[in-house]
């Protein structure tokens, strides 16, 4: 009984945080800037949720779905052409930043720019004092590749605590996806970073948006 009660809590302490993540999410959000480097980004004065992903994962579309907004992150035409730090502002007066960092795994880029990329993004992993989590975007389809151990592997070094979310998960039968959530969950838990869960989304159907943005809100205002 004890134990079904405390369900029963949790889940209702989740409706009321999505409810509450969903209202926010309602509110004004506006593209700020871009910045090349650490020095162009606005004074850290409040939260930071990032986004960190592969060329094509579907960051752009994950982050217009989570706000509601169609046009807000624009996809680039070009994999990997994007080298910098969009940043979105969420609620008036601002209540925390979004931050749709630069895709990597592009396999056509040239080295320096590859490096750069690097180097921009470990920095601002390593340095950025309001940063609160990282969500790692993995395409259902594809699942975890080296370049995302790799990525995982940076967020250990920084000290920077992330998430994992599987996107364009409507693209793939439920059984498939629920043994790639469970194989993904295994896989996360190998690094110290990880928050211990696994988002599935699809921002086309809608799947996992409302408890993303609650995970996004409580992180932020941890």
């Amino acid at each position: 009984m004890n134990d079904k009660v405390t369900d029963a809590e949790a889940d209702a302490e989740l409706n009321e945080l999505i409810e509450l993540a969903r209202k926010r999410f309602a509110g004004p959000i506006n593209f700020l800037l871009s910045a090349p480097k650490l020095e162009f980004l606005p004074s850290p004065d409040v939260p930071e949720i990032a986004f960190a992903g592969r060329s094509n994962v579907g960051k752009s579309s994950l982050l217009n779905a989570i706000t509601g907004r169609h046009g807000l992150a624009r996809t680039s035409v070009t994999p990997g052409r994007t080298q910098e730090l969009n940043v979105f502002e969420v609620g008036e007066p601002v209540s925390f930043r979004l931050i749709d960092m630069p895709g990597y795994g592009f396999a056509e880029a040239p080295k320096d720019v590859v490096r750069q990329w690097k180097h921009l993004v470990f920095d601002y992993l390593r340095g950025r004092v309001v940063l609160r989590r990282v969500l790692v975007l993995i395409d259902s389809r594809h699942g975890i590749k080296p370049v995302d151990r790799e990525i995982m592997g940076l967020l250990d070094k920084a000290a920077m605590s992330f998430v994992v979310v599987l996107t364009k998960a409507d693209k793939i039968k439920p059984s498939a996806l629920a043994g790639l959530m469970e194989a993904t969950l295994i896989a996360s838990r190998a690094h110290p970073a990880a928050y211990p869960q696994v988002f599935a989304t699809s921002s086309e159907k809608g799947l996992g948006i409302p408890e993303l943005r609650a995970a996004i809100l409580a992180a932020a205002t941890l």
